[in-house]
């Protein structure tokens, strides 16, 4: 798999359970949510409720190899959102969720 990515904070509330998909899967570090200094109580609320509706933070991908990605990220567990497909604008990809609720776009490279 080749997957690369200069910098990306994907929150995530339960390290435990995201690792299989972000580091042992993709390679990724984590970030806990709310993690700024500045960050208040009220925001930190807004954020565990944006989180648990998936509304949070995204993140597109791409790789050589869609169809391995994806199965690979299937047998982790994540959430498919949508198997790999043609996109009408020209683009092949896949979506799932991680644990967190963050959408996962994949698409071929």
């Amino acid at each position: 798999m080749d997957i690369t990515i200069h910098a990306s904070y994907l929150p995530q509330d339960d390290p435990e359970e995201v690792v299989a998909i972000y580091r042992d899967v993709l390679g990724f570090v984590l970030h806990p949510p709310g993690a700024d200094p500045g960050t208040t109580d009220d925001e930190r609320r807004t954020i565990a409720e944006m989180m648990a509706e998936g509304t949070y933070a995204a993140i597109d991908l791409a790789t050589k190899d869609l169809d391995g990605t994806f199965e690979q990220v299937q047998a982790s567990g994540a959430e498919v959102v949508q198997d790999p497909i043609e996109q009408p604008y020209g683009v092949h990809d896949c979506a799932f969720r991680d644990p967190a609720g963050n959408m996962v776009r994949i698409a071929q490279a």
